[in-house]
C-alpha cells in the first residue's frame, strides 16, 4: 500500500522542478500554498509514474492534508488511481452508525423509526436492511424502485416474519423519520422529500445539503473509526492519515459481508466519531 502525503518544508530546487520524494511506501509531494493547478496535474502525472513503477495495485491512501487538494485529487481519479477514502467501510459500518447515534441520543429502539433512502440494492444494503429490520421496530424503504425490493419484503416476512414499508411518498415518507440512511439518493433528490426538521441523516456515497429552511437536525457526511490497540501499533502515521482510510484499504470486498463484519468485530472497530456539515458529533 502506498501513502502520500506532503513533503514537510520542500526546498527550492524540489518546489521549481516538482520534484517528488519517495522513501519506502510513502510518496511526499513538493505542494505548497502557492502550488498552482497546471502545477499540480504535472505532480500528479509523475505520481502515477511512481505508482506504475512501485506497485502492482493503483490504491493509495491520501493524508489528511493532501485530501483538502481536490485539484490534485481530481487528476489521480482522471488517470485511474483508486484512492481509500473509507466510503465502502462506511457502508458496511452502516448498522454500526445508527447503533452509535441511538446510544448518543439516548433513544428507544422500539420508538425508533428509520428510513433508507436506496435505488441499487447491492448485496452490502441488503444485509443492512436484513440487520435493521430485526432490530428495529419500524423500517421504511424509500425508493424508486420498490419493484427491486419487492423479494426483500417477502423474504424478511415469510422468513422471520418482519414487515417493512416500501414506499416513494415525498410528503409523507420521512416526516416521522428520527433517523435517514441516505444510501445513494443525490443531493437534488432527497430536497424533493419533506423531512422530518429533527431528523439525523446519514449520508453514505457523500456529502449532501438539506436546503431546508426549518431542517435542525444533524446531517452526517463523514466519519472516524477506532480499533484495537495492538494493530494501531503497527501504524506510526495515525495523526496524519485516518484511519478508516487505512483500515479500508486493507479489506477486499470479495471476502464477502460477514466474513467482513467478523473482521471488524474481531478487531474491536467502533465509530469514533461523525463529521456534520458544520462540526463533529
Amino acid at each position: 500500500m502506498l501513502f502520500i502525503e506532503k513533503k514537510e518544508n520542500p526546498n527550492i530546487i524540489e518546489r521549481k522542478f516538482k520534484i517528488i520524494t519517495v522513501q519506502n511506501n510513502y510518496i511526499r509531494l513538493p505542494i505548497i500554498g502557492s502550488t498552482n493547478d497546471n502545477q499540480k496535474e504535472k505532480i500528479a502525472q509523475k505520481t502515477v509514474k511512481i505508482i506504475n513503477k512501485k506497485s502492482n495495485s493503483k490504491k493509495v491512501i491520501l493524508s489528511k492534508e493532501i485530501l483538502k487538494e481536490q485539484i490534485y485529487i481530481n487528476y489521480l481519479n482522471t488517470y485511474g488511481v483508486e484512492i481509500s477514502d473509507g466510503r465502502w467501510l462506511f457502508e458496511v459500518l452502516a448498522t454500526d452508525v445508527i447503533k452509535y447515534i441511538i446510544k448518543k441520543k439516548k433513544l428507544e429502539n422500539e420508538k425508533i423509526i428509520i428510513s433508507v433512502l436506496i435505488n441499487d440494492l447491492t448485496n452490502v444494503e441488503y444485509e443492512n436492511i436484513n440487520i435493521l429490520a430485526k432490530k428495529y421496530k419500524t423500517i421504511n424503504v424509500v425508493t424508486n424502485h420498490i419493484e427491486k425490493f419487492k423479494k426483500l419484503e417477502d423474504k424478511l416476512l415469510n422468513e422471520d416474519g418482519i414487515t417493512i414499508t416500501l414506499t416513494n411518498n415525498k410528503k409523507k415518507s420521512l416526516l416521522r423519520s428520527q433517523i435517514i440512511l441516505n444510501v445513494d439518493f443525490p443531493n437534488e433528490l432527497i430536497n424533493k422529500y419533506s423531512i422530518n426538521e429533527d431528523a439525523i441523516i446519514i449520508n453514505i456515497h457523500g456529502k449532501v445539503k438539506i436546503d431546508k429552511k426549518r431542517f435542525n437536525g444533524l446531517n452526517v457526511n463523514n466519519y472516524e473509526i477506532d480499533f484495537r490497540d495492538d494493530i494501531k501499533e503497527n501504524i506510526n502515521i495515525v495523526d496524519k492519515y485516518y484511519l478508516k482510510d487505512i483500515y479500508e484499504a486493507d479489506l477486499y470486498k470479495r471476502e464477502g459481508f460477514y466474513n467482513i463484519r467478523k473482521r471488524l468485530l474481531r478487531d474491536n472497530v467502533i465509530i469514533k466519531k461523525l463529521y456534520l456539515n458544520n462540526g463533529e458529533y
